[in-house]
């Protein structure tokens, strides 16, 4: 998801610097579902030029963020707890094929995974969902980067994005200690090249947020 994280000017395009500070602020809801927002607003507030900002914003249209509507602007996209669920089924066989093929490939060095296992931790510790859920970023990229898939990699960011941002809505600190501790087993199975219980691991973390969402959709 690597979509979360702030490039560095000068060396990613701007068009994709835009996209990723409007992704996060959609999927932080500092821009609110389904609120109506004008070209003109996001590029004042990103400080941006028109072409990267209307790149970007046709971007996330297309992966669900967002619809243009002509003549009225920018529709910050709804969120309907039941396609939480449909988020998370769509990203399971991603997920499983990307931690296995990190495992397979370990990484000789290890700083992403020990990063994102440290800030986990001390995020959960502190009930901080905003840190948390940017170190499970960071994770996903370290992922990412180590499976060496980038057609995986590039279909289940997005994913991983929408799923972070049901998080933030319905969630928030609620079970961070729980799914900490599936994501920390799957750091020690990537981290050691075990192909096998990388995949378990996965479905372990995929299965734990699913009945979470399941139990919070029932309760509404």
């Amino acid at each position: 998801m690597p979509s979360s994280h702030s490039p560095t000017p000068g060396t990613v395009a701007a068009s994709e610097i835009a996209y990723v500070r409007l992704q996060q602020m959609i999927v932080r809801l500092e821009l609110l579902p389904g609120a109506l927002m004008t070209e003109g607003a996001l590029i004042e507030r990103l400080d941006m030029g028109r072409t990267p900002v209307r790149e970007a914003l046709q971007r996330l249209a297309l992966e669900g963020f967002a619809e243009i509507r002509p003549r009225s602007g920018i529709a910050i996209s709804p969120l309907h707890i039941s396609d939480w669920l449909q988020v998370l089924d769509a990203a399971f066989g991603l997920k499983i094929v990307l931690a296995r093929s990190a495992a397979r490939f370990p990484p000789l060095e290890n700083d992403l995974f020990r990063k994102a296992a440290l800030n986990m931790q001390r995020a959960t510790v502190s009930g901080n969902v905003v840190s948390y859920l940017e170190a499970e970023s960071n994770l996903d990229l370290a992922i990412a980067q180590a499976s060496a898939n980038g057609f995986a990699a590039r279909a289940a960011a997005p994913l991983q994005a929408h799923a972070r941002r049901f998080w933030y809505r319905f969630r928030s600190e609620q079970g961070l200690a729980s799914v900490a501790e599936k994501h920390l087993a799957l750091i020690n199975a990537i981290m050691s090249g075990d192909v096998t219980g990388a995949g378990q691991r996965a479905e372990e973390c995929h299965l734990t947020v699913r009945r979470m969402a399941e139990q919070t959709a029932s309760a509404r």
